[in-house]
């Protein structure tokens, strides 16, 4: 099955419905599906070929689903620009990816202005802005209503978006007409009940987790909900304004309305279902959320490369005699989603060990873009897709999730490599050595933390590294804290040993 069939199924299906909520605004089935098709000539008038790369720089907002849809109708590799994002990254994803187009929103139009001054020749369309470029939206009204019915494939590229490495070097996973429409269908079997009466609220990017539920939603013909961003007051206003049947949370997200005074008034009566995942759900936090609303919870454990369902825990898992035990776990392997534990060498591990998580299934990447090396290392023989994360499994199948291969911090959703963090500090004079770790953090369960030494005879203080990190890096890569000692320490062979520094920081929360 191609991604570009489903778009047009639910079209063809629901014309009536209504697709997209935001602020007082809404779109039909009709109406998204007309819109993506002007979208889509407008981009095909520009140059943009079958497998043609470009860019999108917006937040979530009316024309989220439209624009999405256009770029696999005009056969694109669209690659999401996450606003979060320094300049740097932004441009360094352009030139990686030889990208030729932009799609920004009217709200960054300050960085898109930016963008097209650092990289020569960029097409800029606006979502309604014509500061550097053509208003997208404008010259939709006089293209073609009618599908641009490009040519496509299973394995034409449809996405590439990009993550960090585990060395901090920016990668890029990639999914193709038949992957993507694989995590439809891998999303639509972990869903439970959805039917045409059903709204799912977003506040979370769609370009990450939250876009996986977009497909399988318009394919029932329920209506997508959109926030432009998360504010507790306003996702719980939204919850009864739009009596939102379903919705999805990072584990800050939740613990940020948890912490909302009106919270036990909240009017959550018309919700069934409340998806969590994208980084560890501390255990205070679901167990207040499960005194509150009770039974109403469903964890996934995905990544970029394999979204969204690697494993489930399903709701009726959050309760029960064995809950305290079960909430500790990711779930069990999806439907469609065989899982198992390997060596460092790749081979299986012995039956209760644990190893680092592989997984086989249709809805994985292709392959991470320009990197036949690291792709080499990603897959292991089989078809089995290296996850970089250390697991185990009980006796009844559930899924733990014991450490990462990698150093990578987990803060509010959004992944964090501490190279990168460590890179934009050793730009600083002062700064001789380095070494970054995620600490506790009740609120985004883990803060980036950074431990420094300074030159001999020379002085910096907390603030001013922070605050020189701020002008290279994305706000959530920012240190939250800064700690001063004499030595890294290291290994014998000089390995830098970030689990000396980071234990110490969580045997004070145990």
């Amino acid at each position: 099955m191609l991604t570009v069939e489903l778009i047009r199924r639910g079209a063809r299906y629901f014309p009536n419905r209504t697709a997209v909520l935001f602020e007082d605004k809404s779109l039909t089935y009709a109406e998204v599906d007309e819109l993506s098709n002007r979208f889509a000539n407008v981009l095909v008038s520009k140059g943009i070929k079958r497998g043609g790369r470009l860019a999108i720089l917006a937040n979530n907002g009316l024309y989220s689903m439209p624009v999405d849809f256009a770029c696999i109708k005009a056969g694109a590799a669209r690659t999401p620009l996450n606003a979060r994002l320094s300049v740097n990254e932004h441009e360094h994803m352009l030139r990686e990816t030889a990208a030729r187009l932009v799609i920004y929103d009217a709200d960054l139009e300050a960085r898109a202005e930016e963008l097209a001054s650092r990289i020569n020749g960029l097409t800029m369309l606006g979502l309604g802005s014509t500061r550097c470029g053509i208003d997208l939206i404008k010259e939709a009204q006089s293209a073609s209503a009618e599908d641009p019915r490009v040519p496509a494939d299973p394995d034409d590229i449809i996405l590439t978006i990009f993550t960090s490495g585990t060395t901090g070097r920016l990668k890029a996973a990639e999914h193709t007409q038949a992957s993507w429409a694989a995590v439809c269908n891998n999303t639509s079997m972990n869903l439970g009940e959805v039917n045409a009466d059903d709204v799912m609220l977003h506040a979370a990017s769609l370009f990450h987790a939250s876009g996986c539920f977009i497909l399988p939603y318009w394919l029932k013909g329920a209506a997508t909900a959109v926030l432009a961003r998360f504010e507790p007051s306003e996702f719980l206003n939204a919850i009864a304004r739009w009596r939102a049947t379903s919705l999805h949370l990072v584990p800050t997200m939740l613990a940020m309305l948890l912490a909302h005074p009106e919270i036990e008034n909240a009017d959550l009566n018309s919700v069934r279902t409340i998806f969590y995942g994208a980084s560890p759900m501390p255990l205070p936090v679901i167990k207040r959320a499960l005194e509150l609303w009770g039974p109403r919870f469903v964890q996934y454990y995905g990544q970029t490369e394999a979204p969204l369902f690697i494993t489930k825990l399903d709701k009726e898992d959050h309760v029960g005699p064995d809950a305290e035990r079960r909430l500790l776990a990711c779930g069990r392997p999806s439907v469609d989603c065989e899982i198992k534990l390997i060596d460092d060498k790749g081979q299986d591990v012995p039956p209760g060990e644990q190893g680092e998580i592989a997984l086989r299934a249709p809805f994985s990447m292709s392959g991470y873009f320009n990197a036949p090396d690291l792709n080499a290392n990603m897959f292991v023989e089989g078809g089995w897709l290296r996850t970089r994360d250390v697991g185990r499994f009980d006796e009844d199948g559930y899924l733990y999730l014991v450490d990462r291969t990698s150093d990578m911090i987990i803060t509010g959703g959004y992944n964090v490599y501490p190279r990168e963090v460590e890179d934009a500090l050793l730009a600083h004079p002062a700064v001789l050595e380095c070494a970054v770790v995620g600490a506790p953090h009740e609120k985004w369960v883990e803060s980036v933390t950074a431990f420094v030494v300074l030159r001999a005879g020379s002085e910096a203080s907390e603030d001013a590294l922070i605050e020189f990190t701020r002008e290279r890096l994305a706000s959530y890569k920012v240190p939250k804290s800064v700690c001063f000692i004499e030595e890294i320490p290291k290994s014998a062979v000089g390995k830098v040993l970030r689990r000396s520094l980071r234990d110490p920081l969580w045997k004070k929360t145990s």
